[in-house]
């Protein structure tokens, strides 16, 4: 029997509702599979919640309590594949680009129809359940309603809404909740061995967002670059000033992007290479190379799309961060007895409420949602984010359409 405080549930922290649900799941999951009736187990998940919440926890818990022989104990050869990214019927599923693509879909829908080779369950983990669009997400449906014996597909997404309503119908839902500052900062001490200072710090720093809260936790980098990013309302002077501050954040997230994917692209390259024989001769040579061409070509399309998507979540969470900023000046100037996101720059933090109103703090807060809203028409980030300064430094031009609109907009 599975001890629960040790087993792969145990990841997830301040979810107690939902990890009883999903453990019921599992538990039942083998008379599902023999077809006995089941009220605990279905064929399609629906996990939502914020940021950082677990979504991607959840699910990949369940796919392991589900291939797993005792349910999840996290230390059989199942359940040990799986958490390496290697078992045969668990597939975990990230979009490179924006969006998922037709292609993509349609290869996940080829998949699907296969049985699992050596579990009870082939389990899909799709992240980002909120980026199929209409036509790829419609073209699944089919897969989704009525999969293949043995077949489970696990969805996650920021919250139902954000999903197709005719994927979102076809599933069963579980929504995490944003776990508290205290659950985080006693899971990275728990699980991590992170010093109690340290991680009630990554905890109130991120948010909730567990993610985050290890990275600030365990990597000094993190740290740094969260730092230069809570300056910016700091340094923020004349116009050549706001801009100088956005390009400057722009050109750190695209180097901090490439830092991510050139070692990731070109192993793939090298891999690729390897696969069409580079540097061979001999007879049919020139067929090879035609079809090399082609697989170069979407190999490139792919990194492009990798890299696009890294670029615009290293900028969401600079957004986010900027946000806690405000949102601390909001909490000042208002009085309330909340403690600050960012309560180890309170000097800094008190300055800048003494020397706005509330109604300015909440332009700039709309400022930061308006470059999200930017960011995902796919406006350039530098001219999202050149308009981003100048109104964090001058909210009124917001509301007289001054900020460069013409230049964001065109």
């Amino acid at each position: 029997m599975t001890n629960p405080a040790e087993d792969v549930f145990g990841e997830l922290i301040g979810q107690d509702a939902v990890v009883a649900q999903l453990r019921a799941a599992a538990a039942d999951a083998p008379a599902a599979r023999a077809g006995q009736p089941s009220t605990a187990m279905t064929h399609a998940w629906l996990i939502t919640g914020p940021p950082g919440s677990g979504r991607s926890t959840a699910a990949l818990a369940l796919a392991t309590a589900l291939v797993c022989p005792t349910g999840g104990c996290g230390t059989c050869e199942e359940c040990m594949l799986v958490r390496h990214s290697s078992h045969a019927d668990v597939e975990h599923v990230i979009p490179e680009g924006v969006d998922y693509l037709r292609a993509e879909a349609d290869a996940l829908m080829h998949s699907a129809a296969l049985a699992p080779t050596r579990s009870l369950w082939h389990v899909f983990v799709l992240e980002d359940a909120d980026r199929l669009t209409e036509v790829v997400g419609n073209s699944m449906l089919k897969s989704i309603e009525e999969p293949t014996p043995g077949t489970v597909w696990i969805l996650c997404a920021p919250s139902a809404q954000d999903v197709l309503p005719t994927i979102r119908s076809r599933c069963r839902h579980v929504t995490l909740a944003t776990p508290s500052t205290t659950a985080v900062a006693a899971g990275l001490v728990s699980s991590l061995g992170v010093d109690p200072a340290m991680a009630s710090f990554a905890a109130r720093a991120s948010q909730g967002h567990i993610g985050r809260a290890r990275a600030l936790a365990t990597d000094e980098a993190a740290r740094l670059r969260r730092q230069d990013v809570l300056r910016i309302p700091l340094q923020l002077g004349d116009l050549g000033s706001c801009l100088a501050l956005a390009a400057d954040l722009v050109e750190t997230v695209n180097a901090d992007a490439a830092a991510m994917c050139d070692p990731l692209d070109a192993r793939e390259d090298a891999a690729l290479r390897a696969v069409y024989g580079d540097g061979a001769q001999g007879k049919g040579l020139g067929t090879v190379e035609r079809r090399a061409k082609g697989a170069f070509k979407d190999m490139q399309e792919r990194h492009k799309r990798r890299r696009r998507r890294v670029v615009r979540d290293q900028l969401d969470r600079a957004i986010v961060d900027l946000i806690g900023f405000y949102r601390d000046v909001l909490v000042i100037q208002l009085g309330a007895h909340t403690e600050l996101v960012n309560a180890e720059m309170r000097p800094q933090i008190e300055r800048v409420a003494s020397a706005s109103q509330p109604p300015e703090t909440l332009l700039r807060v709309d400022a930061l949602e308006r470059t999200r809203n930017l960011l995902a028409a796919n406006v350039p980030a530098l001219l999202a984010f050149e308009s981003l300064t100048v109104t964090l430094k001058d909210p009124s031009l917001a509301s007289s359409g001054a900020v460069r609109r013409d230049r964001v907009t065109g």
